[in-house]
């Protein structure tokens, strides 16, 4: 008797499972994916997936321009979208920039208004492909310590909500995030997240794609030679470490400062921030985005101010993954850099004015970083 009842039990959780997944029942992954796709939590209309597109995580100038001609009342434009937070669009149209508003932590002022305790910043969405469920650096700043918080924090800042997730319901985005095909550049990627063995460089098939290739395998640096030149910060089986052969860092750091807030080619607003190292030591660093130092309390792996002062983190932001790159433009946090063609003229100015060991890329060897760059699916 008891037998057939288990079996009755079992043949009928069977069946309700079965029933579930042809109606699209809300089991825990699909929940996910509702709460990723269509939750908006009572707030502007917009849900994860407003920035974070399936194709690419992200979203660049030309997503937003085509969904200002399609579709001019997407929730994307509202709140932070806006060029001044009120109306306007042409900022996030040329950029796909978004408007930031980050707490001042206690030891940092700005010159000029020493009562403010927030700061404006203007900075492109970090893809979700890959993240979720491969790197633990999250977001340009380091700010959020897990996925749940990540996704608590954009709910509230970005989508306005009025209803509050639960921790069940931030539990369900970020499993979602980790698991779904969606969020992985190439099926290996996944597979690595599963247990598998980490992706390996491609060894490329054109003269270009190898020469490309040598600029990102860990080697130490010879004066003159590109080889190990790009793996100082993209080494890891995410490409987005710092090598034992930096010279400037220890081997494994996910920060890094090459220069994007200090060329600011986008000609963003600057400020002159007033950075305390709780001694009372100030230095002042005046940029258009600090980067680490507004992440308080500090993030893992940052030296407390008796070791470093910490204005020495200005304008350092977290070290991207490369794998799947060629799909994740615009580059940078304020997404500066459209194309990859850019991204190497860019590194090329960077090298050249290293102040010890500057190094020239000629034309052919930024088209062979750019043609690497291509293989990493």
């Amino acid at each position: 008797m008891r037998t057939t009842t288990l079996m009755l039990l079992s043949t009928a959780l069977l069946v309700f499972a079965a029933t579930r997944d042809l109606l699209g029942g809300a089991g825990p992954r699909d929940e996910g994916s509702r709460l990723f796709r269509k939750e908006t939590f009572g707030g502007n209309g917009r849900t994860c997936e407003t920035c974070h597109s399936r194709a690419t995580g992200t979203i660049s100038p030309d997503d937003v321009r085509e969904i200002l001609k399609t579709d001019p009342g997407n929730a994307l434009f509202r709140h932070d979208g806006l060029d001044d937070g009120f109306v306007g669009t042409s900022r996030i149209a040329e950029h796909a920039t978004i408007r930031v508003e980050r707490p001042l932590p206690p030891n940092v002022t700005i010159a000029g208004n020493p009562e403010a305790t927030s700061v404006v910043l203007l900075r492109g969405v970090p893809t979700t492909i890959n993240t979720p469920a491969l790197d633990p650096a999250l977001m340009y700043d380091l700010r959020a310590r897990t996925l749940e918080d990540q996704a608590h924090g954009a709910i509230h800042d970005h989508a306005q909500n009025t209803v509050e997730p639960s921790f069940e319901d931030l539990q369900l985005i970020a499993d979602f995030q980790r698991t779904d095909a969606k969020f992985f550049s190439s099926a290996a990627l996944q597979n690595f997240a599963n247990g598998g063995p980490p992706p390996e460089l491609p060894e490329g098939k054109s003269a270009s794609e190898k020469r490309g290739r040598l600029m990102f395998v860990e080697a130490e640096l010879t004066p003159g030679s590109t080889r190990g030149i790009c793996a100082q910060c993209h080494s890891g089986p995410m490409l987005n470490q710092t090598s034992p052969f930096n010279p400037g860092a220890p081997p494994g750091a996910r920060i890094a400062n090459i220069g994007v807030s200090e060329r600011n080619l986008l000609n963003l607003p600057v400020y002159t921030f007033l950075i305390d190292d709780g001694f009372g030591n100030v230095q002042s660093v005046t940029t258009p985005d600090l980067g680490i130092p507004l992440t308080n309390p500090r993030p893992p792996g940052v030296p407390p101010p008796f070791v470093r002062h910490p204005a020495f983190f200005a304008n350092f932001f977290k070290i991207p993954s490369l794998w799947g790159v060629k799909k994740t433009a615009p580059y940078f946090h304020d997404n500066s850099v459209k194309t990859l063609e850019e991204l190497a003229m860019f590194y090329a100015d960077m090298f050249a004015t290293l102040p010890e060991s500057p190094l020239q890329l000629t034309p052919q060897d930024r088209a062979d970083m750019v043609a690497f760059l291509r293989l990493l699916q």
